[in-house]
Parts: structure tokens; sequence; C-alpha cells
């Protein structure tokens, strides 16, 4: 006797509003990031459903995205040339600001 071909597994589907754990978790880094360049007078913005930053340069230039990465670790940005531990969101502001210009 064959026996019966496995049953295919489907991946649990989400609802588009709905995002992965780590997902929100990078989303939330980059909002308060967002927050404390607000306070130093830097126009942010979240884009690509909050899984990057971009920031506005000061005068003429090209904007600077940011996005959370090396596991979640850090806010990298200049093609993860430069980086920065999400754990001090305050120094990021501080290096990102002067890193635009302002």
């Amino acid at each position: 006797m064959i026996p019966p071909p496995p049953t295919p597994t489907v991946p649990p589907q989400t609802a588009p509003d709905e995002q992965p754990q780590e997902q929100q978790s990078e989303a939330l880094l980059l909002a308060l990031l967002q927050d404390a360049l607000l306070r130093r007078g830097v126009r942010a913005e979240l884009r690509d459903n909050g899984t990057a930053l971009m920031i506005v340069p000061a005068g003429v230039g090209w904007p600077v995205w940011v996005f959370v990465g090396y596991g979640g670790a850090y806010f990298s940005w200049q093609s993860a040339e430069r980086r920065h531990p999400v754990s001090d969101l305050e120094g990021a502001a501080q290096i990102l600001a002067a890193h635009v210009g302002r």
C-alpha cells in the first residue's frame, strides 16, 4: 500500500495592516529616533511601512536613509558604512543631525 502524499503546510498569513514583531520593533526604534531628531530641529519622515527613516538635509543634497540593522542592534545609514547603537537614541540623533548639516 502506498502512503498518501503529505499535506502541504501553509505559512500563517498576516493582514495587510499587521507587521511581524521584528518589523514593529524596528518601526518603534525609528519613530523614537525621529522624535529625537525633531527635538534638534531635524525633519525626518518614516517611510516604507516604518522600515526606514528619511532625513531631509538642511540645504541642497540627497536625503539620508536610516535603517535598523545588524540584528536590531544598530541604526545604519550611508549604505551601512555608518552606524550607531540603538541603545543610544540621543547620541544617534546628534551624529545624524551633524551628518545632515544641522
